[in-house]
């Protein structure tokens, strides 16, 4: 799909850093690494709801 090569990837990364600036990145990155924790934790919850209803049934 995407061919993502090492100098792409340098010029995202420079992109970024002159948008945002070094002090923005950081809080940025750790703002999408909590959203997709909550993310899988949200898909993961409604599987292990539907175990221990089976459970119950049983």
């Amino acid at each position: 799909m995407f061919d993502f090569g090492p100098t792409e990837i340098i010029l995202i990364i420079v992109a970024l850093l002159l948008l945002f600036g070094g002090k923005k990145l950081p809080e940025l990155a750790q703002g999408i690494g909590k959203g997709i924790k909550e993310f899988k934790k949200a898909v993961k919850e409604p599987e292990e709801e539907e175990g221990k209803k089976e459970e119950k049934k049983d």
